[in-house]
């Protein structure tokens, strides 16, 4: 359970109606292979000790004293394992039939919680034979086959003593689809994971609305969803049910089987700590329970294997369809974005430093739409080429033919001299290749892009990403500067992405020169080439930005820290990174990071477009002097414990 994981289960035992041994054994088995694979929490069906169709023999005494007789055998039978279970049964309280969920842990029923919602419509006549949860006072059971009571109420949450963050709640079946659903209230007094005893039985479509709403309802919750569904040996009359079980975390899905699948177990590893993460940053959750309402338990903590995938661009879709949705969506957002600026400043022009690389040609792509929804000319758009000591014939030539063929207004100049005379000015040696050296040039053509916007009553379109403003690669008053930046909160390696799908968009000749520019080392050309070919190239000298960007989402959009960041940087990239390489990449992140917060404190207006912004109006405020001492020491200290035989 290090870093949050707790692995969940949802399994739908073969159960034959009304035969409670036979049942209790498939229980029995069932949580036994759960425990053997290291399952915290497991999830059964509704009913599952009787059959969910068992009708009017819920009225027998016979089948609701050899249901309770089984709940107890299995708790004697698992009573050495650690692992939290939900057992669907019957249970006759004060006269009353109720539906309930039976959470067991260590030998004990912890609590009994009923359902509230009872459908009686179509296929359904639960009113029938049970009494709802509503408004049911807060029991304590004293049952007689037990020495020990037992908390009997709807709002029953049960809460591990050594792992504090975890808090799970349960709801059965129709209690999901109910308008206000308990599991409502469960969230909001602290269950991060909620597990659903259901018996929906199979129609047609009904498994896609299922799907819809476990999902939805995950989100919305910002909760770990557990449902497990009857299945096999429950079907009968004019019902069939296929065991459609699912997993699913804030909005998505990460385990599921179609319905009459032959093997029914699902597993999956749920994090607990990206969940409270969300939910600290939303505050909006408080506790109403009563200390009673909350049911201590205890689980054995174990290290879990890492078998949960994450994407190695968090940043883009990788189903191709929703891909190429996300991008369109992405770039009209980038292009409405900048059309209010254009509509509220009234410029007649748009000026933008075009340097034949990545982030000028997108910025490019999003002004051309711009521009198409306010009647101004291509021609309004200024693209400025400015070569100088490091610029290459590649660079310099594809952001000429990318100017030409979009049909902008072109402008190249030369700011070498420029540059040599301010250099001069301030005493800056010809043979320096400090810092200075390299900003001044950024500064420079900074100073010829907001002169010309004035010049033609415009404004200047920033360039710069995300990936460079987390990491300070910028010039602070260079290229940090513009009127409007259209790219600040896309990451580089989403950048590519863009670009990519506007060449295939577009096609003709701007295709071939977008793939050329896609295939161009990514460098800021700031120190002299050799042999006309770049010298200079960022990843060599930072690292990836497929690292960098993999670093910043885990991070920012979830505060993961830097020790589980890189154990599942050393996971997903095995086969392309190396432990030395992810660990000194993450290093160069968390302390450029940290040391260039001043320059996204006054960073310009930019649109946002995702989860994951670093604008200090928006989403991310910082101050200028943090210190970065604290995540440097969680990495070396997680390290030093890993790979104690190695030299990272």
């Amino acid at each position: 359970m290090k870093d949050g994981y707790i692995k969940v289960s949802s399994t739908t035992p073969t159960i034959v109606i009304g035969n409670c041994l036979h049942n209790e054994k498939q229980i029995i088995n069932s949580i036994f292979e759960a425990e053997h694979n290291d399952v915290k929490i497991l999830v059964m069906p509704e009913l599952c000790l009787t059959g969910y169709t068992a009708g009017d023999l819920f009225y027998q005494d016979a089948l609701l004293e050899s249901a309770l007789k089984s709940l107890f055998n299995i708790c004697s039978a698992t009573k050495d394992l650690q692992i939290l279970s939900f057992v669907g049964l019957p249970l006759r309280v004060n006269s009353k039939i109720y539906n309930v969920a039976a959470a067991i842990c260590n030998g004990k029923v912890l609590g009994f919680t009923p359902k509230m919602f009872l459908p009686n419509y179509n296929e359904f006549y639960e009113k029938r034979q049970f009494a709802s949860g509503f408004n049911l006072n807060d029991t304590i059971l004293q049952l007689n086959l037990t020495s020990y009571t037992i908390p009997f109420s709807p709002n029953l949450i049960f809460t591990c003593k050594n792992i504090p963050d975890l808090l799970v709640g349960c709801e059965i079946c129709e209690d999901l689809w109910a308008i206000v659903p308990p599991s409502s209230q469960k969230s909001i007094n602290g269950a991060v994971i909620i597990a659903n005893l259901s018996a929906s039985n199979e129609l047609v479509t009904k498994a896609q609305y299922r799907e819809q709403l476990v999902t939805s309802h995950s989100a919305r919750l910002i909760v770990a969803y557990v449902y497990s569904c009857a299945g096999r040996g429950e079907s009968t009359s004019d019902v069939v049910y296929a065991a459609h079980n699912m997993i699913a975390e804030n909005g998505n899905m990460l385990a599921s089987i179609k319905p009459f699948a032959e093997n029914t177990t699902i597993t999956a590893l749920i994090d607990i700590k990206a969940l409270t993460h969300d939910r600290s940053k939303i505050n909006n959750y408080y506790s109403k329970l009563s200390n009673e309402n909350y049911i201590p338990f205890e689980l054995k903590k174990n290290k879990v294997n890492l078998d949960r995938e994450y994407p190695k661009f968090p940043f883009v879709p990788f189903n191709t369809h929703s891909l190429n949705e996300r991008l369109e969506l992405i770039l009209n957002i980038q292009a409405h974005g900048l059309l209010e600026r254009i509509k509220i400043t009234g410029c007649k022009s748009l000026v933008v430093g075009l340097s034949g690389g990545l982030d000028s040609a997108l910025a490019l792509l999003v002004m051309l739409r711009s521009i198409s929804h306010c009647n101004m000319p291509s021609k309004s758009i200024i693209g400025i080429t400015m070569p100088c000591f490091g610029t290459t014939d590649r660079t310099l030539n594809n952001a000429k033919k990318l100017a030409n063929i979009a049909d902008i207004s072109l402008k190249e100049i030369n700011i070498t001299s420029s540059v040599k005379l301010h250099m001069n000015d301030i005493g800056l040696l010809r043979t320096s290749r400090g810092i200075a050296y390299e900003n001044a040039q950024a500064r420079e053509r900074t100073q010829v892009l907001m002169d010309t916007a004035n010049l033609t009553n415009g404004i200047v379109i920033g360039t710069g990403d995300l990936s460079e403003l987390a990491l300070g690669w910028c010039t602070y008053n260079g290229d940090h500067m513009s009127m409007y930046g259209v790219n600040a909160s896309v990451p580089k390696t989403l950048v590519k992405h863009l670009i990519k799908y506007e060449a295939e968009r577009i096609g003709g000749a701007i295709r071939d020169i977008l793939y050329d520019i896609l295939d161009t080392p990514i460098s800021p050309e700031l120190l002299p080439a050799e042999n006309n070919i770049i010298t200079q190239e960022t990843e060599t000298i930072i690292g990836s930005y497929t690292l960098h960007d993999f670093f910043l989402y885990y991070m920012i959009r979830y505060g993961f820290s830097p020790s589980k960041v890189f154990r599942i940087a050393v996971k997903t990239f095995a086969n392309e990174f190396t432990v030395n390489q992810i660990n000194n990449v993450l290093h160069i992140f968390i302390n450029r990071f940290f040391n260039n917060q001043f320059k996204r404190n006054c960073l310009p207006d930019c649109v946002k477009i995702g989860s994951v912004s670093l604008s200090p109006r928006g989403d991310w405020r910082m101050p200028s002097e943090a210190s970065a001492d604290i995540w440097i020491r969680d990495l070396d200290n997680y390290i030093a414990g890993e790979y104690p035989n190695q030299t990272i």
